[in-house]
């Protein structure tokens, strides 16, 4: 079995963006990631903030050793978001978040998102017939599909990835929650998700933590963790374990993963950093056992 490739995620937050490039300059300095995803993925208005350091964080990153891959929007609803996917599909090594990206990278080498819905062998197959050589599958999927995937992948010469850690994407909209939430519109908002880091928290009526919502993304309240799920997705042919950044300290998570993927800890020794770290409790691993995403099974079956 290939050794486990770890990686870090594009950053979905409107983080300022002082605090995104010593957060990737941190990475590509101390973080035992291999591959590290770069770009805007959720909001075209947010790129202007943060084109001007691209160039220095991505060759910081390489030359930390890291191998550094360009994604793609998850969502086109405007002419600057059709721009921004363009632009971003002319870089060497592409990840596609939206089917919109496939027609500048048809015959290229390139990867698949978590956010393209790649649910069955077949899709698979005619992707990786139009280029595509790696797929990040979408957080919703049981151990079983991804097993399935997994070899349909192995036919295709392309590699599975999975998210491990961090809050999972669950929906998109045309329309901005976030600014709605604050009297705002989304043409006006005046990028007031950047006030909340790792997302808006979100409570029901009865005052139960529910979600969170990140511009036009719904994403889940609680923090993915499959420490306990590594050694199976092994198994079934995963190849590469994503980490999606996180406020929190992102190298240290990282190491602890790193770590456990080597073997040098236990499942119950990374959740214990975890805490340490100051990672909210509140963990999920529902729906790679078949169960409600929020759940959490604290046994393999």
């Amino acid at each position: 079995m290939a050794a486990a490739s770890l990686t870090m995620g594009p950053v979905l937050f409107h983080w300022p963006e002082q605090q995104k490039r010593d957060f990737w300059f941190r990475i590509a300095d101390e973080a035992p990631v291999d591959t590290v995803y770069l770009g805007e993925v959720v909001c075209s208005k947010r790129t202007p903030f943060f084109d001007h350091s691209l160039e220095a964080v991505a060759e910081r990153l390489q030359r930390g050793g890291k191998r550094v891959v360009w994604s793609t929007m998850a969502e086109v609803v405007s002419k600057l978001d059709r721009k921004v996917i363009e632009s971003f599909c002319g870089f060497d090594e592409v990840e596609a978040n939206d089917v919109s990206a496939l027609y500048f990278l048809k015959g290229r080498p390139h990867r698949i998102g978590q956010y393209l819905n790649v649910y069955n062998e077949e899709t698979i197959r005619h992707l990786a017939g139009n280029g595509a050589n790696h797929f990040c599958l979408p957080v919703e999927l049981p151990l079983a599909t991804v097993s399935e995937l997994a070899r349909a992948a192995r036919e295709m010469d392309a590699g599975i990835e999975v998210q491990v850690f961090g809050k999972v994407s669950l929906a998109l909209s045309a329309r901005c929650y976030h600014a709605r939430a604050h009297g705002r519109t989304k043409d006006n908002c005046l990028f007031v998700c950047e006030n909340d880091p790792d997302g808006m928290d979100l409570k029901t009526h009865s005052g139960k933590p529910f979600l969170s919502v990140n511009g036009i993304q719904t994403l889940s309240e609680k923090y993915l963790n499959l420490s306990t799920e590594l050694a199976g997705l092994q198994a079934a042919g995963v190849s590469a374990f994503r980490l999606s950044p996180h406020s929190c300290d992102m190298v240290e998570i990282a190491s602890a993963y790193r770590q456990l993927l080597d073997g040098a800890i236990s499942a119950g020794e990374l959740d214990a950093r975890l805490d340490e770290i100051g990672v909210p409790a509140q963990r999920m691993n529902g729906f790679v056992h078949g169960q409600p995403g929020f759940a959490y099974v604290t046994h393999q079956h």
